[in-house]
């Protein structure tokens, strides 16, 4: 995938569905081959359109693994962004799945379901604690017991407001909101006082959202939604007030990215989620809003911000299990990567690089800013969309969303519409 800030973003958070053929074949889950042994042979490591920028890194990488482990030999193969979740199903099913493949967490799901990706949980339990809770437990499948990749780089972003807006609405700029609740006061005020002129919020509530607020999202054995409980309605609920009011802007229902990173531009938006790309812009297009610029975490009343995860799952019928899962972990260790962080805009899901002096002190840059800011929040963050969430459940729960704000149907009927259709699209992918 693209290597920016912005695209890996968008890659982590979009769902690929994967029609896996031998989706539910294997009653147990992940296998559950075992890891110990001499790490030896010939192995096969696929990544997600990583060569052409990063071609030098990962021959380093491989050429000190095999000296390390005499005996060892990894091949390595990188597949264009387009078309992965079909290879990666073509594979599965023909029986040709690498032995260490590069997956998001929606990737790795019916890999799991289908007995092809090694439960770590128990194959590498010794290495668990090498990384933060949140990202270890970010390729866990609802319904199946254990863990079936290793976490490896991790995205997020945080919040950007104006301030400048902040203070005309008798509001303290250095002190923005951190709680739905807070959020939801601040922007109301905001709407009044500029008469409807300035929308706080850009953007309807994704199944992130939902999950920040404090949504169960999916039941405990993982056959269904849940987001339609009380903290759900609560939500969209308030959402519904916003939109009423102005305080979220009109053209929510249709706002892509771009639109909403315009209307924050001109200061229609009060906040809109960023990154040291989009502060160079200000920089050079609103030099008003770029002196007023603030910095903020993302809005939780959970206490956890959303995390973007990639992980390294071992294919539970290789040939080679300790020699696969040797370098699964080596690849998403502490030293390499920390090394893989410095050379593009990620973050490492290793326990205790976060606390490096790279993502905790400023130099005055602007790339700095957003790299500490973004850091601090992920030490604690948690993946809230569902492994088993695909883009068709997310456009199902946005109409219905819409159809809510507009008036067409209350909070409560829109989000149980929107579980019984992604429940029923949860059924078809088993």
């Amino acid at each position: 995938m693209p290597m920016s800030r912005r695209a890996l973003a968008a890659a982590a958070v979009t769902a690929l569905v994967l029609p896996l053929s031998a989706c539910g074949s294997s009653d147990d889950g992940g296998g559950t081959t075992d890891a110990a042994g001499k790490v030896e042979g010939d192995i096969t490591f696929e990544t997600w359109n990583l060569r052409a920028n990063f071609k030098d890194y990962f021959e380093g990488l491989i050429a000190d693994f095999e000296k390390k482990y005499p005996g060892t030999h990894v091949k390595w193969i990188d597949q264009p962004a387009e078309g992965y979740a079909d290879k990666i199903s073509a594979d599965a099913a023909g029986g040709t799945l690498p032995d260490v493949v590069n997956v998001s967490p929606d990737l790795a799901a019916p890999l799991a379901e289908a007995g092809l990706a090694m439960d770590l949980d128990k194959a590498a339990a010794p290495y668990k604690s090498e990384y933060l809770p949140g990202a270890w437990a970010g390729h866990q499948v609802p319904g199946l017991p254990g863990t079936y990749a290793f976490p490896w780089y991790l995205n997020t972003g945080p919040l950007f407001y104006n301030k400048a807006l902040f203070r005309q609405a008798g509001l303290d700029a250095d002190k923005p909101p951190k709680t739905y609740d807070e959020l939801f006061a601040d922007a109301l005020q905001l709407a009044q006082k500029s008469g409807g002129k300035v929308a706080t919020l850009a953007n309807v509530p994704t199944i992130e959202d939902f999950g920040r607020y404090g949504s169960a999202l999916m039941n405990k054995d993982g056959t269904g939604f849940a987001f339609n409980d009380a903290k759900g309605v609560e939500l969209l609920t308030k959402y519904k007030q916003l939109y009423d009011a102005k305080a979220l802007d009109p053209q929510a229902l249709t706002a892509t990215p771009e639109s909403t990173g315009k209307k924050f531009l001109t200061g229609a938006v009060a906040m809109n989620p960023g990154s040291a790309l989009d502060l160079d812009n200000f920089k050079k297009q609103a030099p008003s809003l770029y002196k007023n610029i603030g910095i903020t975490d993302q809005i939780t009343s959970t206490g956890h911000a959303n995390m973007y995860v990639m992980g390294l799952m071992v294919n539970s019928r290789t040939k080679h299990a300790p020699a696969a899962v040797a370098f699964a972990h080596y690849v998403t260790d502490a030293e390499h990567q920390m090394s893989f962080a410095k050379k593009v805009a990620i973050f490492p899901s290793t326990a205790g690089s976060l606390d490096d002096p790279y993502f905790t002190k400023e130099d005055g840059t602007d790339e700095t800013r957003v790299r500490v800011a973004a850091a601090k929040s992920l030490k604690n963050a948690v993946n809230y969309t569902p492994v088993l969430f695909s883009e068709q459940m997310k456009n199902a729960l946005r109409n219905e969303v819409a159809k809510a704000l507009q008036g067409k149907q209350s909070p409560k009927d829109a989000l149980d519409n929107a579980v019984k259709a992604c429940d029923q699209l949860l059924r078809q992918q088993g």
